[in-house]
């Protein structure tokens, strides 16, 4: 990594980690930021993670190799205009945007195709602020990289290299392809999620009793309802034509399975089942098979020398065997950056209980 002058507009949950992470890895990096409220600036600076605290988009601009857009994706577009006139020759502009279609037709617009590489750090939190940013946040989690019809080859590398720098796993990407993906398989689950949340809202009876027992499943499918509404409308509204194709297949599914059921075609609902199993058994890579129940949490740790081994001795200490251990590369929904399986709950009980006492964080 070659660029030593970086400017975040915005230093929220990611911002505020990539800048951790650089720092980190570069402490000699000159860091500056710019965002509404200064108390957290002024946090950032006494904790040593940003040398500058901007007033706003103006010359001092002109001193960076590197500009990161950290801002909702609906405001980050409104940036890009402001930053435009302070860019020196060879600056980069960079987001981190959770949709892309959107902030490159922006880019298009305003002539700044070979200054801009867009980005996506597929990590993240239901807690947000820089407050809740850590150095490591983005560890072995994909990060997703676009490029733009006229993006050289060194800014995809320049944007590659920050990534390999705080410690995430680059992946380069057509950005229209990125905004299908990620439709499918993170902003569709995201308004799957809210609306079962919603419909057993508005189905249950005045005694609660849905609500009381959804637990287990229901509990683990719907936990990302619980994300903050403000930046998911705006994430649903920039990705709008991909989520709408993606929300008619799934409805049409839903659907052909009610007819289904209304036929009563057991050949059919079963092969619902064995079908999403056996695709699904491909993602943990495991052995096609009966179905098992899944015991297993998320460790947030730093990726350092001895920190797995330290969570081993931990439960092995207190007679605990572990199934799995693994490296959890996507972690937009707030899963730690180690996913940990047991053989069964009550071992997974027993080891929640013995990581929390050495103050780990973690998440079902």
């Amino acid at each position: 990594m070659t660029d030593s002058k970086i400017a975040f507009i915005g230093l929220g949950l990611i911002g505020g980690s990539i800048a951790r992470g650089l720092k980190r890895s570069r402490p000699e990096t000159i860091i500056m930021a710019y965002m509404r409220t200064r108390s957290r600036l002024e946090q950032a600076q006494k904790d040593g993670m940003i040398d500058i605290i901007l007033d706003g988009i103006g010359p001092e601009l002109r001193q960076c190799d590197l500009i990161f857009l950290c801002t909702p994706v609906e405001y980050n577009a409104a940036y890009l205009a402001q930053i435009g006139p302070y860019l020196k020759p060879g600056a980069l502009i960079t987001d981190v945007g959770s949709t892309k279609t959107d902030i490159h037709r922006h880019v298009t617009r305003l002539g700044l195709e070979a200054s801009f590489v867009g980005g996506h750090p597929m990590a993240g939190s239901e807690k947000t602020g820089y407050e809740n940013s850590s150095d490591h946040l983005l560890e072995n989690a994909y990060y997703i990289i676009t490029p733009t019809a006229q993006s050289s080859r060194e800014n995809i590398d320049r944007l590659v290299a920050v990534a390999q720098t705080i410690g995430s796993i680059p992946i380069v990407l057509d950005y229209e392809r990125h905004d299908q993906v990620t439709a499918a398989i993170s902003h569709l689950p995201h308004i799957v999620a809210s609306s079962l949340v919603n419909l057993i809202k508005d189905s249950d009876g005045e005694d609660g009793m849905m609500k009381r027992l959804a637990a287990g499943g229901f509990k683990d499918i719907t936990r990302i309802a619980s994300s903050s509404p403000e930046m998911w409308e705006q994430i649903c509204m920039t990705n709008s034509q991909n989520l709408v194709h993606a929300l008619n297949l799934y409805i049409a599914s839903l659907q052909s399975v009610a007819g289904q059921l209304d036929a009563g075609d057991s050949p059919a609902v079963y092969r619902l089942f064995e079908t999403s199993r056996d695709y699904r058994n491909t993602f943990a890579q495991k052995a096609k098979g009966a179905i098992e129940p899944d015991y297993s949490f998320t460790v947030d740790i730093a990726d350092e020398v001895g920190a797995i081994s330290t969570i081993s001795v931990i439960l092995a200490a207190g007679g605990i065997s572990i199934k799995n251990i693994g490296i959890n590369h996507n972690r937009e929904h707030g899963e730690g950056a180690l996913r940990i399986s047991f053989y069964e709950k009550d071992a997974m009980d027993k080891a929640w209980l013995r990581l929390k006492k050495y103050h780990y964080e973690l998440t079902m």
